[in-house]
Parts: C-alpha cells; sequence; structure tokens
C-alpha cells in the first residue's frame, strides 16, 4: 500500500498564559472589593447621616455633639499605617476580614451606648467603626495592585462603583432601620451596621483570594528606595496633593453642610437630601471615569476634579437657597471623585512592589490626617465665622493641589524631552 500521509493528532488546548491568569484574578478581585465597598460605604452612610443627631441627644455639653463623628476620621488616620503593615504580614484578605469584625464591633458598641444613653460609648462606638474605614480604604490600592499599570484606573473605579448604590440606599436604610429596635430610637439603625460588617467580613472569607503584585518592569525587582527618596518624587507629591487635599477640601465642606442648611432656613430634611446626592456626586463619577482617564490623561482628569472643587465655593457664595447649595455639593462630589480616582492612579505607579506597604501607608495616614483636621475644624470654623468663610477656605487649599500637580505635568514633560534628545 502507498505511503497515506499521517495526519497528527490534534494538540491539547493550551494553558491560559499568567498573565491572563492575572488578569482574570485582578478583575474578579476587583468586583469583590467593589461589593465590599458597597457595604462599607452603606455602614458609613448610617454614620454620616445620624451620628451627628445621636451624638446631640447622648451629649450633656451640646457644644460636643459632632465629636462622635469626627472620631471616626481620627481613628482612621491613628489607625491606616498600622493596618497597611499589618496586611503586609498577614495578607490583605485577612486584614479587610478584620477590619469588617472590628466594624461590626463598633456598631454593636454604638447599640449599647444608646440603650444605655452613654454619650463617651458611643464615641468608642464610632471610634470603632474608623478602624472599619482605615482597612476599607485600601479596597482600591488592593485592586490595583492586582492588575497591570494600563489596567489600574479600570480596577480603581470597579471598586468606587460600589459605593453609587450604597450612597443612595445608606440614607434610606439609616431611616428606615431607626426604630427595628423600638421604642429605642436609632440604636436598630447601628445594629444595621453590625450586619454589614458581618456580611463584608463573610464575602471576604469565601470569595476573596491574596494575589502577589501583577510585575510590570524590570526594577520591580530591585531593592527598596528610602522613603524620602519615594516622597520627593513629582508623581508622589501630585498623587498625594491631590488624595488628601482633595479628600480635606471634600470633609470640610461637607461636615458643615447639615448645619449651615439649617442655619439658612432649610429643613433636616432638605439637608439629608442634600448630603445623599452629594454622596452620589462622589461615587457615579467611577462609571466614567476609567473612559475619561484613557481618553483624555489623567492630569486633564485631575484638573477637571480641582475646577469642579473650585466651582462648589463659587456656588456656595453665591447663594444660599436650596438649588444652590444642591448644584454646590454636587460639584463637591464629582470633583472629589476625579481628583481622588486620578490621585490614585498616580500613587498606584509611585512604587515598586517591595515598597507598597511603606508608600500607602503614608499617603493614607496623609489623607487621614487632612480629612480629619478638614472634619475637626469645620463646625469651629462655621460657628466662628460663617458659611462664607468655609468655602472661602476651600480656594487656597485646591490651589496647592494645581500647583503640585502642575509639578508633576512640568517634570514628565522634562523627562519627555530629555529621552527625545
Amino acid at each position: 500500500m502507498s505511503g497515506s500521509p499521517v495526519s497528527s493528532p490534534p494538540s491539547a488546548p493550551s494553558a491560559p498564559s499568567v498573565s491572563a491568569v492575572d488578569d482574570r484574578h485582578g478583575r474578579r478581585a476587583a468586583r469583590v472589593l467593589a461589593v465590599c465597598q458597597a457595604l462599607y460605604t452603606s455602614s458609613v452612610s448610617i454614620d454620616l447621616t445620624l451620628t451627628g443627631l445621636v451624638g446631640y441627644t447622648l451629649a450633656d455639653d451640646k457644644s460636643l455633639a459632632t465629636l462622635p463623628f469626627s472620631l471616626i476620621t481620627v481613628a482612621a488616620a491613628m489607625t491606616t499605617i498600622f493596618a497597611s503593615f499589618l496586611m503586609a504580614r498577614i495578607g490583605r484578605r485577612a486584614g479587610f476580614m478584620l477590619g469588617a469584625s472590628v466594624g461590626a464591633l463598633g456598631g454593636a458598641i454604638s447599640v449599647w451606648s444608646i440603650f444605655h444613653h452613654s454619650f463617651w460609648a458611643f464615641c468608642a462606638g464610632t471610634a470603632t467603626v474608623g478602624v472599619f474605614q482605615a482597612f476599607a480604604q485600601y479596597y482600591r490600592l488592593a485592586a490595583a495592585d492586582a492588575v497591570a499599570p494600563d489596567a489600574r484606573s479600570r480596577a480603581i473605579s470597579t471598586v468606587l462603583t460600589g459605593g453609587v448604590v450604597a450612597a443612595v440606599l445608606g440614607p434610606w436604610l439609616a431611616e428606615s432601620s431607626r426604630d427595628w429596635l423600638a421604642p429605642v430610637t436609632f440604636a436598630g439603625s447601628y445594629a444595621l451596621v453590625t450586619v454589614l460588617g458581618l456580611l463584608s467580613a463573610g464575602l471576604l472569607a469565601l470569595a476573596y483570594r491574596n494575589a502577589p503584585p501583577v510585575p510590570h518592569a524590570a526594577h520591580d525587582a530591585s531593592p527598596a528606595r528610602p522613603l524620602g527618596a519615594i516622597v520627593r518624587q513629582p508623581i508622589f507629591i501630585a498623587a498625594l496633593a491631590n488624595n488628601a487635599l482633595g479628600y480635606a477640601v471634600m470633609m470640610f465642606v461637607m461636615t458643615a453642610t447639615p448645619i449651615a442648611a439649617v442655619a439658612c432656613g432649610h429643613t433636616i430634611g432638605d439637608g439629608a437630601q442634600i448630603i445623599q446626592w452629594h454622596l452620589v456626586g462622589m461615587f457615579a463619577p467611577s462609571l466614567v471615569s476609567t473612559w475619561l482617564i484613557r481618553r483624555f490623561g489623567v492630569l486633564r482628569v485631575i484638573g477637571v476634579g480641582i475646577v469642579l472643587s473650585a466651582l462648589c465655593g463659587v456656588l456656595a457664595l453665591g447663594s444660599t437657597d436650596l438649588p444652590h447649595f444642591y448644584a454646590a455639593l454636587a460639584c463637591l462630589g464629582v470633583g472629589w471623585n476625579l481628583m481622588f480616582v486620578g490621585g490614585t492612579t498616580l500613587l498606584a505607579q509611585s512604587y515598586r512592589p517591595s515598597e507598597r506597604a511603606r508608600t500607602q501607608a503614608a499617603s493614607e495616614f496623609t489623607t487621614f490626617a487632612a480629612s480629619a483636621l478638614g472634619s475637626l475644624f469645620a463646625g469651629q470654623l462655621l460657628a466662628r465665622f460663617g458659611w462664607a468663610a468655609i468655602n472661602t477656605a476651600i480656594f487656597p487649599l485646591l490651589a496647592l493641589a494645581a500647583l503640585a500637580t502642575l509639578g508633576y505635568a512640568w517634570s514628565r514633560a522634562r523627562q519627555a524631552s530629555s529621552a527625545a534628545a
């Protein structure tokens, strides 16, 4: 028989590449963390909506009414460095579960304090929720570290979109749950904070897995640089300025807004709705911020965020009627989002994997410290100098953020020119 061509056996399907596996893991991690962000934002929205009112009810000295809410941010600032180094040792999954569990404990302490009419125990409960905030603020950075550089802004935006639904539902949950443990008003709302924390811990245990940072460049294996060398980089300075100053401006105005709205003749319900739509403005742009960064570049997106934040001050100074309150706080929310997503994108590009814990800890501590100062001083400045002073004070801070961003843009242009030459 004449030789006939022998057909080769079908080749086995090739295994997925490491990069494809990493990409799938990164996208899955971002989706899980987006749900965790929604649960966390819902619990914080309850505190944001009710803590001032509960503090006023429990405090003998009414000037301390906003202290429980301020302690959330203060506790987060004090804990954020510890959280970063702890997660570097035990892993992000265990750290995030610990943070969510502590948040659940904070809700339980708050419930106990309301039942026993203890202002200082309530302060302890809200401060414990601040520890949850310190861990949860690393959700976006964990998502960014798990994907390639060109996908980082998308991963950050995915996580932050988890806050969109929570921004709408949070105040409604606070209102609808306040009589769950009747006749003790508001105790049910803080019981819900406990439930949300436990749900977050359970989701992390079941669906989230640790992954090493995706290597992206030859220098990834280089030894860690001194922290001073990292923070002197123009890219880090720009990232920190937009994260910290953007957060400080947002907290400064947002903390004073409900009090200012009532002082200007609007109702408590109006003040709550203003904050509710401000929260929507904070998180809704995450649905398109990735496209905006890819289409226009991260620096232009940051610039628009700074301009919108400044427009908040302009609108608030223009009038104290209700439409101006809504428009000003909406601009502030969107401006914060663009500054924060852009700043976080730059931050994720400023360090090597071996430098991650120290760099992120330095950035998050500074951001929370600035946010805490904004929250603490807002009430005092409002009481002494009025709503106009609050909005005038944000312009120098935004100018500093703009200068830092321009400084990075100039340094990048100079490096490009040198490389071309």
